[in-house]
């Protein structure tokens, strides 16, 4: 098909407003990384408005080199590797018996887990509970609450939804039972919102401080957006010991370690998103088409 003249109008239209919007939203972290490898001084008389004033790279010197920082990376590590792999399996093994046509408690359940969408027991119970169990001060306190919502399942339930029938029938046919269905069909199978759900949860767990906040009281265990929210905030020093800094209000380099904090909190997101982007895309579009 001839493409015509409104269409090339309408692409070159398309294209000029892509390139505003992404202009729009890359002049932020491009201006965060100016500031972050600028002169302080410069940073701190305002004069890195785009372009890099002066070179400095103290304040990842700073950060890097500071033990409560890389223990603090550490852990986010492995809260969000835990919490992921936790999130995953819960949730996949509740929405498969809801997607099943044979399960008779589906109805039931759906309704019960809606439910839950719209009614959240609070801050204050989910504190009583996670400590009746014990877990204050643990991983266990950092991925437990919050691993299972009725949000992902649906998601799940709706992807699992999607896959052939016939294919069940064919596995349950040959002897398989309803966990080899479960790991040899319908997981391979369900990439794509394994990726979606899996990079929500990662970024969740990454830019979580209000459970460490909550439920940590030692600071070696502390995630890392705990020791940022201490630098943006001023409240703290990240390590007395080493003199890493001082009274960061005082500071020359405050406003670059800020800015410095922010470009290494948010690198590891912006590395893994390239090699599941394709799996996420397919994810996000779940329940957009029917028929």
């Amino acid at each position: 098909m001839k493409e015509t003249r409104g269409d090339k109008v309408f692409r070159i239209v398309v294209a000029i407003i892509l390139l505003f919007v992404n202009a729009i939203m890359l002049y932020p972290f491009i201006l965060i990384i100016s500031l972050s490898i600028s002169d302080p001084e410069a940073v701190l008389r305002g004069e890195v408005t785009f372009l890099p004033k002066g070179f400095s790279a103290r304040a990842y010197e700073k950060m890097i080199t500071t033990p409560n920082f890389v223990k603090s990376y550490g852990n986010t590590i492995l809260y969000a590797t835990v919490g992921t792999i936790i999130t995953l399996a819960l949730t996949a093994l509740t929405a498969f018996p809801l997607s099943v046509t044979k399960f008779r408690s589906k109805k039931f359940l759906n309704v019960y887990y809606m439910i839950t969408m719209f009614f959240y027991g609070g801050m204050i119970p989910t504190f009583l509970v996670v400590r009746s169990l014990g877990i204050i001060d643990t991983l266990w306190a950092m991925v437990l609450p919050g691993a299972l919502t009725a949000y992902n399942i649906m998601i799940f339930r709706s992807f699992f939804q999607g896959i052939p029938e016939s294919l069940h029938e064919s596995a349950y046919i040959d002897g398989a039972n309803d966990w080899r269905v479960l790991f040899s069909i319908i997981l391979p199978l369900s990439k794509p919102v394994i990726a979606t759900i899996a990079l929500f949860t990662i970024v969740r767990h990454w830019n979580s401080f209000f459970n460490a906040l909550l439920y940590l009281n030692t600071p070696d265990k502390y995630p890392l957006q705990m020791i940022l929210r201490n630098i943006l905030t001023g409240a703290e020093q990240l390590n007395k010991d080493s003199g890493a800094f001082e009274t960061l209000a005082q500071s020359s380099v405050t406003e670059s370690l800020k800015d410095a904090s922010i470009i290494i909190t948010t690198l590891p997101v912006i590395c893994v998103y390239p090699f599941i982007q394709r799996y996420f895309v397919k994810g996000v579009m779940i329940g957009s088409v029917k028929g």
